[in-house]
Formats: C-alpha cells, structure tokens, sequence
C-alpha cells in the first residue's frame, strides 16, 4: 500500500479483474468508501459491503462480469488514473473532459466531495480529475 489511495483502489480491482476473482478488498477510508458508491450507483460493480476484521473495516467489493457463450468471463471495466501526486491535473466545469463521448465516467474530487463528471457539470463546479472509467 501506498500514500495514493485511488491508485491503489485501482490497482487493486485491476489485479483480481486479471486474475478473474470475484471480490476485492480494500481498506476503507473516506476516500474509498466514496470511490466505491460511485462505481456502484454507475454500475460498474455488483455489490458494496462493509466487513470488520481485528478492529479495522475494509469494504469487499463485488466485481461485474459479463459471459461470453464460451463460458469465459469478461469484465466491463476499465480504469485509468489521470490526477496523480506528481502530477495534479484539475479542470473548471466547463472544460471537463468526456470519456469516450459520455460512454465513461470521470471521477472528480471537488470543494463539494467526490463526485461524477454529470453531477459536477450540473452543479457547474471544477476540481481534480481522479481517474476515468468506461
């Protein structure tokens, strides 16, 4: 584990994507726990649930596959980490970038939390660009 949550939120669910496991489970922040209500209200995952292990909760996502007729299992997420600690990238409301022409998403971290690039263009606020997901 890093200092860069979201990277390891995203490494995380990449890994078991790869390695075609159900759950992953990752510490539970503030952070996270707001991360994973917006890839589950999105439906890019199955299922969010809190567990509490030797006094420390950690939040057990459920990834979302899709079967092909061949019986292999295909994930429909993709993740990608645009704002970084070496590289802080943030936009105005305005030039918030779409993701695949608004097939994705984009997550924000604004004055207001985190957020998705709809939400924040409704409520017409800027702030950092997480990462993209489509």
């Amino acid at each position: 584990m890093s200092k860069d949550t979201i990277a390891d939120i995203i490494t995380s669910i990449r890994n078991a994507d790869m390695n075609r496991k159900g759950t992953v489970r990752i510490t539970c922040t503030n952070i996270t726990e707001n991360f994973a209500k917006i890839l589950l209200r999105e439906g890019f995952i199955k299922n969010v649930r809190k567990h509490q292990e030797r006094g420390k909760y950690f939040l057990v996502l459920t990834l979302r596959y899709k079967r092909n007729t061949k019986g292999s299992h295909k994930t429909m997420l993709n993740l990608k980490r645009i704002s970084r600690p070496g590289l802080r990238i943030y936009s105005n409301y305005q030039k918030i970038p779409k993701v695949l022409g608004g097939m994705g998403i984009l997550i924000l971290s604004t004055s207001r939390g985190i957020m998705t690039d709809r939400e924040a263009r409704l409520e017409k606020i800027g702030g950092e660009i997480l990462c993209c997901i489509w």
